[in-house]
C-alpha cells in the first residue's frame, strides 16, 4: 500500500464500514479509524449483566439489514454472518390477554386481526409488493423507479400521520395498536406528517424479509463486514480517537461517520463559516432509556403468542402509545412508555447460559432526560407478563448521557442520527444537491445523519462512498 491513502474512513459503525467496503471493491485503498476498542458504532454485543450473557449494545433486531439492497450484495455468510428469523417478526400484547401478531404471512397475520382481517389483506398487500421497490430506491436514490405506480402509492400513505391513517384504516384496536406501535419507531408524535412511513415500511418488511437478528449477537454483522472488508485489503484500527481531520494519515479523502456536531469538532476549521452555522442548526431528537437484563427463565407473557415473537411492543392501544409519544414531543418522560423489547434467546441460545435468558429493551424519552426510566419500563413488561420481576437475576441500565458517554454520535441519546420530523426526514444534514459531499472537496459525510436516515443497512455509508468515487478527487488528488 503507498504511503498516501486513497481514504481514510473516521468510524467503523456499520455506514462507516460500507464506505469503507464500497472504496475498497473499487480498488481503492482504504483505512477505517475507531475509537473504541471493538469496530460496531451502534451494532455492538457485549456481557453487559452476568458472564455468559450476551446483550446488544444497541442495535438488536435488523429487517433493513435483511432487506438492505447493499448488504445483499455482500458474501456476509461466508465470512460468519448466521440471520435468525423467531417463529413470528413482531408481537403486541393488550392489556386484556389477546395480542397482535405480525406474522410471515399477510393472510397469517389478518387472522389475528377480528374485524380488521380483511382490510388487513387488501390495505397491506401492495404495500408488500412495493417494499422491494422502496428499498432499491433507497440504495439507488436517482434511478429512475421500475414500478412508479407502486412507489406513489407507498409514498401517498407514508405521507399521513400515522394516528389518522390507522383510526382511518382501521376499526379494532389489534390492528390499530400494531401500526401504532410500528409507527412509534418515528421516534416522533404520532399525529406528525410522515410517521406512518415507518409503520409502514417495518409492517411491510416483516411480510417481505422478516425481523431477523444475527445468530451470537449483532457484533457478528459487524465483524463479518470487517473479515470482508479486510479480505479486499483494507485496513481497521481500532483504539484510535481522532480529534482533528488534521491528524489523519495523508489520503486523498475523508470519509466521516459521524453527526454533524462532531463534523465541526473534527474539521470545521477546513469549512466555510456560513456551512458550519448550518450545521450547528442541525436538530438533534429524542434520546433513548435503555436496560439489558439476565433472567431465569423466558418472560412469562399473558398473550403466549407473545412467546413466538423475537420482538415485542409494549404500550398498549394506539391512543396510549399516541400519549407516550406526544409527551416526549413536550419534552416530558412518560409516565407509561411505549417500550420495544427483544427476546433473542427464545430463538439463540448461544447468547446465555443452558436454560437462562437475556432481555432487551429501551423507551423513548425526550432529548438529554435525566429520568430513571428503569421502573417505569419494567412496570409496563410486569403489566403485560406477571410475574417478570422475580426472574429477573441482574440488570444493566443506560441513560442517553451515559449513551453519549460511549458514542459520541449518540447526541443527548438521539441513537437516530439527528430528529426525523420534517424536511430533515429528507435533507440530512442539509438541502444540498450531493448531501454526502461538504465544501471540503475531499471531505464527506457517511453517517446516519445522510439519506436514506437511521438503520442498520450501510446504505449511507455505500451512497456516500458511490458519490465520492463519482468525484474529482481522484483526478485531482
Amino acid at each position: 500500500m503507498s504511503s498516501v491513502l486513497d481514504a481514510v474512513v473516521v468510524g467503523a459503525g456499520p455506514n462507516g464500514l460500507a464506505a469503507a467496503i464500497s472504496l475498497a471493491r473499487a480498488g481503492r485503498s482504504v483505512r477505517v479509524l475507531e475509537a473504541a476498542p471493538t469496530p460496531g458504532g451502534g451494532a455492538r454485543s457485549a456481557e453487559l449483566t452476568l458472564p455468559g450473557f450476551v446483550h446488544d449494545v444497541c442495535s438488536a433486531i435488523h429487517p433493513l439489514a435483511a432487506a438492505s439492497p447493499f448488504f445483499r450484495q455482500l458474501p456476509l455468510d461466508a465470512h460468519g454472518l448466521e440471520w435468525v428469523h423467531p417463529s413470528a417478526p413482531l408481537a403486541h400484547p393488550l392489556e386484556n390477554g389477546t395480542a397482535a401478531v405480525l406474522e410471515r404471512g399477510l393472510e397469517a397475520t389478518a387472522q389475528g386481526l377480528g374485524p380488521d382481517a380483511d382490510t388487513y389483506v387488501k390495505w397491506m398487500r401492495p404495500m408488500v409488493r412495493a417494499f422491494d421497490d422502496v428499498m432499491a430506491q433507497l440504495g439507488d436514490p436517482l434511478r429512475v423507479p421500475r414500478r412508479p405506480l407502486r412507489l406513489a402509492r407507498f409514498g401517498l400513505r407514508a405521507l399521513r400521520p400515522a394516528r389518522s391513517l390507522a383510526e382511518n384504516a382501521f376499526q379494532g384496536p389489534l390492528a390499530r395498536a400494531l401500526f401504532a406501535g410500528s409507527a412509534a419507531h418515528s421516534f416522533s408524535a404520532l399525529e406528525r406528517p410522515f410517521t406512518s412511513a415507518f409503520g409502514i415500511l417495518l409492517m411491510a418488511s416483516g411480510h417481505a424479509v422478516g425481523w431477523p437478528f444475527p445468530r451470537g449477537g449483532t457484533q457478528k454483522l459487524v465483524d463479518a463486514l470487517v473479515s470482508y472488508l479486510r479480505a479486499l485489503g483494507g485496513e481497521v484500527v481500532t483504539d484510535h480517537r481522532v480529534h482533528n481531520v488534521d491528524e489523519l494519515p495523508r489520503s486523498r479523502a475523508v470519509l466521516l461517520d459521524v453527526t454533524p456536531a462532531q463534523l465541526v469538532k473534527l474539521a470545521g476549521h477546513k469549512l466555510p463559516p456560513r456551512y458550519v452555522e448550518k450545521l450547528r442548526r442541525f436538530r438533534y431528537g429524542p434520546g433513548v432509556f435503555k436496560v439489558d437484563w439476565a433472567l431465569s427463565s423466558p418472560i412469562p407473557w399473558r398473550a403466549q403468542a407473545c412467546a413466538r415473537a423475537g420482538t415485542v411492543h409494549l404500550g398498549g392501544t394506539l391512543e396510549e402509545i399516541s400519549a407516550s409519544e406526544t409527551a416526549i414531543s413536550r419534552g416530558e418522560a412518560p409516565e407509561y412508555p411505549y417500550v420495544l423489547l427483544a427476546q433473542h434467546t427464545l430463538f439463540d441460545d448461544s447468547r446465555a447460559p443452558s436454560g437462562q435468558h437475556t432481555g432487551w429493551a429501551y423507551c423513548h424519552v425526550p432529548n438529554g432526560s435525566t429520568e430513571d426510566m428503569t421502573e417505569r419500563i419494567e412496570a409496563q413488561v410486569e403489566r403485560f407478563a406477571p410475574g417478570f420481576r422475580a426472574r429477573i437475576l441482574a440488570r444493566h441500565t443506560r441513560s442517553p448521557a451515559q449513551y453519549e458517554a460511549y458514542n459520541p454520535n449518540f447526541i443527548g441519546g438521539d441513537i437516530s442520527g439527528g430528529s426525523l420530523e420534517g424536511m430533515q426526514l429528507f435533507a440530512r444534514p442539509l438541502a444540498r444537491l450531493v448531501p454526502y459531499a461538504t465544501p471540503d472537496r475531499r471531505l464527506y459525510l457517511c453517517s446516519s445523519s445522510t439519506p436514506p436516515g437511521p438503520g442498520v443497512h450501510g446504505l449511507c455509508g455505500f451512497l456516500a462512498a458511490r458519490a465520492l468515487l463519482a468525484s474529482e478527487v481522484w483526478r485531482k488528488g
